[in-house]
């Protein structure tokens, strides 16, 4: 799995804040980590309707899109608006080690966690070495 880092990402942040928006869709942060033979991937959305949280995978492309709705409230004059709403989307490119067919998500408490699961073919194995001599097997190097 690929994940960038933009070193321009706070200047973005405070020209979105002093123009008032940011157009396109905002990035969410995620952490991603293996436990075992599975990797997790849990991204932040905080007040996100899970309704509007899309995972799918095309290809090697595993992609993540959520929607979050400003709030309004009729006839307020806003004091502070900072928290970010629009649209969230993040990609990632999945790597041969990973089985597809087994991915699943889910969304609690405004944090969405991916379970990738590593494919059989990419945990490791033990190579058995068989002995032409014999036609046993053989554990010892070289031999």
């Amino acid at each position: 799995m690929t994940m960038s880092f933009d070193p321009f990402s706070d200047v973005d942040r405070l020209t979105g804040m002093l123009l008032g928006t940011r157009p396109g869709p905002k990035v969410m942060p995620v952490d991603l980590y293996r436990e075992g033979d599975r990797y997790i991937l849990a991204a932040d959305l905080p007040g996100v309707d899970p309704g509007s949280v899309d995972v799918d995978v095309d290809g090697q492309l595993l992609t993540l899109r959520a929607q979050r709705t400003a709030a309004t409230a009729d006839g307020a004059k806003w004091l502070s608006h900072e928290r970010p709403s629009g649209s969230y989307l993040r990609q990632f490119s999945l790597g041969e080690g990973v089985d597809q067919d087994k991915i699943s998500a889910h969304y609690d408490n405004g944090v969405l966690s991916v379970i990738l699961p590593v494919s059989e073919k990419a945990k490791p194995r033990k190579i058995q070495i068989m002995s032409a001599a014999t036609g046993s097997a053989d554990n010892r190097i070289g031999a």
